[in-house]
């Protein structure tokens, strides 16, 4: 990083606080596209890489933090194709491939909160102040993360105040619904410490919950499986008729208009495979078009509007040009997957018979191979705040 600095000034991954010297709100965003192409161009004078891989966060971050400004995100893009004009005059590439992992768009759809739901059939148990894992507070506050142990909350007089109330029907969320009717939800959030909010949150108690969303980004259904979770309350024995009825009972959802919420709601075999899915969701969720905003709050409603207006959509970008491209071919149904062993064909490296994705019919197919297992470090886990803010601002935590 110091050499990076050294080379090309200064350099940042997220963008500084506004600066009254500003002209336009877009300069700190367009700061860090202008950092990343400087910097990727000094490495690969450096390095001199036969591959190299560039990536522009703002692209995406642009419509979770500033939601509806076309006019910044017009500004983010044109720096973009900027950087990425210098970057092809700087080193002419003999093949490029520009792709986006994910789609992005405004919801037109309802915000569908999925513990809630299934609270009101009996699935999911709540607890006021109690001892369970936050999953929302009305009263937004950045260090309130679903993940935070709320037995790591402290035990003050204070919390356990606020618990009392909380257990008593006064939860965070319906005093965060009143002030959001009068306009006050902002202003509180600024000034409310995180221990209280976290105290008074109607939470899921998972500990008596017989399934729940765990994240949103999961986009699925987990089954409290005696013997893989902490707390399993199903039986092996129940497991498969209690995934039936959750998958019969979701599939018929439809929201206020009558439209259903999911296009496809099945057993996470029907999408997913490999040596660890037992620990993956039980039953996978498809929101119906991607317009369909999945929440794991707790709150008075089923539906409402979304929290996030513009967010993830299933279709992305992807197109390519150069020597070993054949740009007659087609690039319909690519799929993310297809990204990886495609590269490699550039190369004319073979994939690993195990790697998802097919080679795209734009260049010649390489065969497969066999590679061992790589050496896989121990997973440390971080209570790092700062990274759970960033996920958080990204939309990956709720």
């Amino acid at each position: 990083m110091d050499e990076v600095r050294d080379a090309i000034g200064e350099y940042r991954v997220y963008p500084r606080d506004p600066s009254p010297d500003d002209e336009k709100e877009s300069k700190r965003y367009c700061d860090l596209v202008k950092m990343r192409g400087e910097a990727f161009q000094y490495l690969v004078d450096r390095f001199e890489p036969e591959f190299g891989f560039i990536q522009f966060q703002q692209t995406d971050t642009v419509f979770h933090e500033r939601p509806g400004d076309l006019e910044l995100v017009r500004d983010i893009y044109v720096e973009v194709d900027q950087q990425l004009e210098a970057i092809f005059d700087a080193y002419r590439p003999e093949n490029v491939l520009v792709v986006s992992d994910h789609g992005m768009g405004k919801y037109t759809g309802y915000e569908f909160r999925v513990n809630e739901f299934l609270s009101r059939h009996g699935y999911v148990e709540t607890v006021n102040g109690g001892q369970g894992m936050p999953t929302w507070a009305t009263v937004r506050d950045s260090k309130l993360r679903s993940g935070v142990d709320a037995q790591s909350v402290k035990q003050g007089l204070r919390v356990k105040a606020i618990q009392l109330l909380a257990r008593t029907g006064i939860t965070s969320q319906r005093v965060g619904a009143l002030l959001e009717r009068v306009g006050l939800d902002d202003v509180v959030a600024s000034w409310v410490p995180t221990d209280v909010i976290s105290a008074a949150t109607r939470q899921v108690d998972f500990e008596r919950s017989t399934a729940y969303l765990r994240s949103r980004t999961e986009l699925g259904i987990r089954i409290n499986l005696e013997g893989r979770e902490p707390n399993g309350v199903v039986s092996p024995e129940d497991y498969e008729s209690v995934r039936t009825e959750l998958i019969d009972l979701l599939q018929s959802v439809t929201d206020p208009d009558g439209r259903p919420v999911f296009d496809d709601v099945a057993p996470r075999e029907s999408y997913l495979s490999g040596p660890r899915d037992d620990e993956a969701v039980d039953i996978v969720l498809v929101p119906r078009d991607f317009d369909q905003f999945l929440s794991s709050m707790l709150s008075d409603t089923v539906f409402d509007e979304p929290s996030e207006p513009w967010n993830h959509k299933l279709h992305g970008v992807v197109a390519a040009v150069g020597n070993d491209i054949d740009v007659g071919a087609s690039l319909e149904d690519a799929h993310l997957f297809d990204i990886a062993p495609t590269v490699l064909a550039t190369f004319g490296v073979e994939a690993d018979d195990r790697m998802d994705g097919q080679t795209l019919p734009i260049v010649d197919s390489v065969k497969r191979t066999s590679y061992p297992d790589p050496e896989v470090r121990e997973i440390q886990e971080t209570d790092d705040t700062d990274v759970e803010e960033r996920l958080a601002n990204l939309g990956y935590l709720e």
